[in-house]
């Protein structure tokens, strides 16, 4: 399903003439031909579901996060602009964002339904939130509420 609406978006933009659209929407695409391939020589010949291409839109928009940092302090306002643009087409590929009191209920509740008493379940509790919320949380900062909430 989101192949089929990255690639109608493609066309939209292409017709619109929207060029930060169409180059970011083609490098999203060959990232899930990327992955595509991977799972391929994995055995998986369906490609990648679509859970996982949330995962890496997530990931792009982190590293566009991190080069936004890095332009900033080179004082490379064009590019920060560009990839403020290209997270901007980026998301709207993923699904509502849960807040941080959301993030926070999820995380209590799955905690104590899988009974996570220590540090050593966080990789079990981490596995089973990607499952659950995969696209709609921010991993990174479900993993230190996680922490936070096993260690105390």
């Amino acid at each position: 399903m989101l192949r089929t609406r990255l690639k109608e978006s493609l066309i939209v933009a292409m017709k619109a003439k929207d060029e930060r659209s169409v180059s970011t929407l083609r490098l999203i695409l060959a990232g899930v031909k990327d992955r595509d391939i991977a799972a391929r020589s994995k055995g998986n010949k369906d490609g990648v579901s679509d859970e996982e291409l949330l995962g890496l839109f997530q990931s792009m928009i982190k590293q566009r996060h991190e080069s936004i940092r890095l332009y900033k302090q080179g004082g490379r306002q064009d590019l920060v602009d560009r990839e403020t643009q290209e997270i901007a087409v980026i998301e709207t590929f993923l699904p509502q964002q849960m807040n941080a009191d959301e993030v926070a209920d999820a995380v209590g509740k799955l905690i104590a339904e899988i009974e996570a008493k220590s540090l050593k379940d966080m990789g079990r509790t981490m596995a089973a939130l990607k499952e659950r919320h995969a696209g709609r949380m921010d991993m990174a900062k479900a993993s230190a509420l996680v922490k936070q909430k096993l260690s105390g």
